[in-house]
């Protein structure tokens, strides 16, 4: 499938492009048609298309019963999910949420609309995730949660974090929407913190075309959080003083079905992507995979790669390169969200650390759509950049 011998047929200066189709970094599994539609025959049937019907209730049992919790609670999306659980659970009269920089663009963003003050820690540069040491660092008389986010590859230091929520007192919820198959130390993601958030949009492994959710242990905290996605509305008919729309309605809610069912096999598939990767990666100079933890359970959802010291092209460069051969490649959370310009205030020390690792990650095509001839032709690409590296750098504009 890869045929170029020399930069001039690269697409971005003007030659064929690998792939006809983009190939993206997004999850995007298709669960069969058949049974998606068989759990719409239930919502159809009954008549009840949202408020909370027999689908959405079903879905509700089965992620409760995967994630071995007690409570699940479904949203629109899993935006709602985060800010509701940021509101319920962030202690009184303080504003700051402890959390990393690298991570998901949006989530500081998500923070301010809870009303809190993202505090950003830096993170373990082998993980690239929070820990409890970094957090420690930042908690102060102001802090009102922890927020625990898992990096795309792996966990984040889990009993680390909930032994310091103990011993602070300080609420801990974690977003773990990157780690809905994964465990830690043997325990399953989902039952961990006061509560752990999950996104079901079409780039994670439930899609639901769009949705989320929440687990917990705390049936005060589901009982609450299913009021305020009812606009606050109380079964005694009283209100909440907080209520929004963020129900999930009937069709996501078969769709997360059909996606629940396969997702056995969906890892399957994900892991023969990555084994592709993991074989054919070393083969290209001064790159790392950055590998799973295969001690745990791992949903093999997303490929990440760290151009190491040696690697010869600007990053931005490689991008453009990529992009114009329809790979859809991404830089891994960059930039960091304490170098983005807000509207909200943030507040943070020395992130250097942080700002380092935000330049040397990329996250590689992946997902149903990819095939490991695919993958063949990505790295052979990869190779082919390395090799050509000063002809390359030569014909880009300065």
């Amino acid at each position: 499938m890869f045929s170029k011998t020399q930069p001039a047929d690269l697409a971005v200066f003007g030659g064929a492009p690998v792939f006809d189709t983009i190939r993206s970094i997004s999850n995007l599994v298709q669960p069969d048609v058949e049974q998606f539609l068989g759990y719409s025959k239930i919502f159809h049937a009954a008549g009840q298309y949202t408020d909370h019907g027999a689908v959405e209730h079903e879905l509700e049992r089965r992620l409760a019963q995967f994630h071995g919790v007690e409570h699940c609670v479904s949203f629109a999306g899993g935006f709602w999910g985060l800010v509701l659980s940021m509101k319920c659970l962030a202690l009184p009269g303080k504003t700051e949420v402890v959390m990393p920089s690298l991570t998901y663009r949006r989530l500081a963003d998500i923070v301010a609309w809870a009303g809190l003050t993202p505090h950003f820690c830096e993170v373990d540069p082998v993980t690239l995730s929070i820990t409890a040491e970094k957090a420690a660092l930042c908690i102060n008389e102001n802090t009102a949660l922890i927020l625990g986010v898992h990096p795309i590859v792996n966990c984040c230091d889990i009993e680390g974090l909930e032994a310091l929520s103990a011993q602070t007192g300080i609420p801990l919820l974690f977003d773990a929407v990157e780690s809905v198959y994964e465990s830690y130390r043997g325990r399953k993601i989902g039952s961990c913190g006061r509560a752990e958030c999950f996104s079901m949009q079409s780039s994670k492994l439930f899609n639901a075309f769009e949705g989320g959710y929440v687990t917990t242990n705390d049936g005060a905290l589901a009982a609450r959080l299913r009021d305020m996605r009812h606009f606050g509305l109380k079964d005694d008919g009283s209100l909440d003083p907080i209520g929004i729309d963020a129900k999930q309605n009937e069709i996501h809610a078969a769709m997360a079905l059909a996606a629940l069912d396969d997702v056995d096999d969906q890892v399957v598939r994900n892991r023969a992507r990555y084994y592709a990767y993991k074989r054919l990666i070393p083969t290209v100079p001064n790159m790392r995979l950055v590998e799973f933890d295969e001690s745990e359970r791992c949903g093999y959802k997303n490929i990440v790669v760290e151009l190491l010291d040696g690697w010869p092209v600007k990053r931005e460069r490689v991008l453009a390169m990529l992009h114009a051969e329809h790979m859809l490649s991404r830089p891994y959370y960059y930039p960091a969200l304490h170098q983005k310009r807000t509207e909200y205030a943030m507040v943070f020390g020395d992130l250097s650390a942080t700002e380092r690792l935000a330049e040397r990650f990329l996250m590689l095509p992946c997902g149903h759509f990819v095939s490991e001839a695919d993958i063949e032709a990505i790295v052979a690409l990869l190779r082919f950049i390395h090799t050509h590296a000063d002809a390359i750098n030569e014909r880009f504009p300065l």
